[in-house]
């Protein structure tokens, strides 16, 4: 499966970071594919490209605060689940369920 996410959290500093880490891991473990872009206090990084959304599978949005370039997702609402990035750093799998 393919699986590309967004992770934001208030501060843009620690949640952002560790829910894209918990993501990459599971996606790693249960051989997804998975690419992360993670909007924090730098900014947006790792910026997902519009082939990579329009390709996915599952698209996560792991986030406390709006997303920057949500409008890239629009015609892909079928395709998201939306979760905190607290959520997904205590138990990743919930993005499956």
């Amino acid at each position: 499966m393919k699986i590309v996410a967004i992770t934001s959290c208030a501060t843009g500093i620690a949640h952002t970071y560790m829910a894209a880490e918990a993501l990459k891991k599971f996606c790693k473990k249960n051989h997804h594919e998975c690419k992360v872009e993670t909007q924090g206090a730098l900014g947006i990084e790792n910026q997902l490209k519009p082939y990579e959304i329009e390709a996915a599978d599952l698209i996560i949005f792991a986030n406390d605060v709006g997303i920057s370039k949500a409008e890239r997702f629009d015609k892909y609402k079928d395709k998201i689940k939306k979760f905190s990035p607290h959520d997904v750093i205590k138990d990743p799998s919930i993005i499956l369920k």
